[in-house]
C-alpha cells in the first residue's frame, strides 16, 4: 500500500517528502521477507516500523541504509534513486542495537570518526564534536573509552556519532533493546526531545509498542513483511484496521460475533452492543480503559461480570472478567483496601462509542 504525503501542516504548507520506498521486495532464495512495501516519509517526521521479530522491519531499514540490496523496487532519498548506491554515499546516519563503538577510541574520537572520513577541517571537527557531546550531555566524558561507560552512555555516544554527520535521514535499529526498563524510558524521552529540536527525519525500528506510541509521528505496523496499517499513534491504538494490529498494539478484549441489520453487534452467546459497519461476521475490539464501573456510565446498560483475576498495576487495577461466555479486560481504580478478589462480581458498562470492529480472521 502506498502512503502519499498529502496532509498539510497547520500553516497550510506541505512538508517535503524525503524518503520513498516504492514496491520494495526482498527475497532470500525461495523465502520472501518483504513482499511489497511502499511508504513515503516527510522532512522532520519520525516514522516507526513496529512489529514482532521476523516481520521484515529491520530488513526494510537495512535496505534504506544500503546494507542489503532489494530484489526489486526502488528507494529514493530527496528525489534521488539510491537503490543501487553504496551505503557510504547515501547520507544516512544509523544507530545499531549494539552501538558498534570503536573500543580503542575515546568518546570524542568515536564522534569525530565520520567527520575525518569526509575531510572536514580539524577546527570545524572539534566544534562539531563538542556541540554533539553537549547535546547528548556527555561533554564531561569526552576522553573516556567505551568500556568505561554505562550502556546508556554508550547509546548516547552512538547517537552523537550518527548525528555529527548531519545526515538527511537518521536510522535507529532498536537502540534501547540492551537497556533496563527505567533507563529505556529516560533515554527514550531524551532522544525524542533531541530529534524534535534538530528536526531530524528519522526511521525507527522497534518491537516495543510503548516506544512506538511515545515517539512516532506515524507508525507502520508490519506483519509478514507488509504494512498492516499506517497511521498516527492515536489512529493505530484507537482505530485498529485488523485483528493483528488490535492485538499487537496495546491490550484489548476481542469478541467474535455478527453485525446485524439495525446497527447491533451480537456475540454467539448473546452479548449485544451498538454497532456501525457492514452487516456480517466481525470482531469487536474493546480496550481495557473502555470497560467501566456501571455507575460511571449512567444510561449505558449495566452488566454483571465475574472477576477471574485481579492484578495491581500501581495507579490501576487490571481485572480479567467473565461476562457470560465472553472474556473482558478492565483497567480501573479502587480505593485503598477495596480491591475486589477473584470470584467476586462487579457491575460494568462498556463504552459503546469506543468499541471498534475489525474483520474476523479468515
Amino acid at each position: 500500500m502506498q502512503i502519499l504525503a498529502q496532509d498539510a501542516l497547520a500553516s497550510g504548507l506541505q512538508r517535503e517528502t524525503i524518503v520513498v520506498f516504492r514496491n520494495l521486495r526482498k527475497d532470500y532464495g525461495a523465502l520472501t521477507v518483504v513482499p511489497d512495501f511502499s511508504l513515503e516519509i516527510r522532512r522532520g517526521e519520525l516514522v516507526c516500523l513496529l512489529g514482532p521479530s521476523g516481520c521484515g522491519k529491520t530488513t526494510t531499514l537495512r535496505m534504506l541504509a544500503g546494507f542489503i540490496s532489494p530484489t526489486s523496487g526502488e528507494i529514493l532519498i530527496e528525489g534521488q534513486n539510491v537503490t543501487r548506491v553504496p551505503a557510504y554515499r547515501r547520507d544516512v546516519g544509523i544507530v545499531f542495537q549494539n552501538y558498534a563503538l570503536f573500543p580503542h577510541m575515546t568518546v570524542a574520537k568515536n564522534v569525530e570518526y565520520g567527520l575525518v572520513n569526509i575531510g572536514m577541517k580539524r577546527q570545524e571537527r572539534a566544534s562539531r564534536v563538542q556541540d554533539m557531546l553537549r547535546r547528548v550531555e556527555l561533554q564531561h566524558l569526552a576522553e573516556r573509552y567505551p568500556r568505561e561507560l554505562s550502556g546508556g552512555q554508550q547509546q548516547r555516544v552512538a547517537l552523537a556519532r550518527a548525528l555529527a554527520l548531519q545526515p538527511k535521514v537518521l536510522l535507529l535499529d532498536e537502540p534501547f533493546s540492551n537497556l533496563d526498563a527505567q533507563l529505556r524510558v529516560r533515554l527514550r524521552d531524551d532522544l525524542h526531545s533531541l530529534i524534535r529540536n534538530l528536526k531530524m527525519t528519522t526511521l525507527f525500528v522497534t518491537h516495543d509498542q510503548d516506544e512506538a506510541l511515545t515517539l512516532a509521528d506515524r507508525i507502520v505496523v508490519m506483519n509478514k513483511g507488509a504494512a498492516e496499517q499506517v497511521g498516527s499513534p492515536e489512529e493505530i491504538y484507537d482505530a485498529p484496521a485488523t485483528r493483528f494490529v488490535a492485538e499487537f498494539v496495546g491490550q484489548c478484549s476481542l469478541l467474535e460475533g455478527q453485525i446485524l441489520d439495525g446497527g447491533e453487534f451480537r456475540t454467539d452467546d448473546g452479548l449485544k452492543l451498538p454497532a456501525f459497519g457492514q452487516v456480517g461476521k466481525a470482531t469487536a475490539v474493546i480496550r481495557p480503559e473502555n470497560v467501566k464501573k456501571a455507575r460511571e456510565m449512567p444510561g449505558v446498560p449495566a452488566r454483571r461480570a465475574r472477576i477471574e483475576t485481579s492484578g495491581y498495576h500501581g495507579a490501576l487495577t487490571r481485572l480479567q472478567l467473565r461476562l457470560g461466555g465472553s472474556k473482558l479486560i478492565m483497567d480501573t481504580q479502587f480505593p485503598v483496601g477495596q480491591k475486589p478478589k477473584p470470584g467476586e462480581q462487579i457491575d460494568i458498562a462498556i463504552d459503546p462509542v469506543a468499541v471498534r470492529f475489525v474483520p474476523p480472521v479468515q
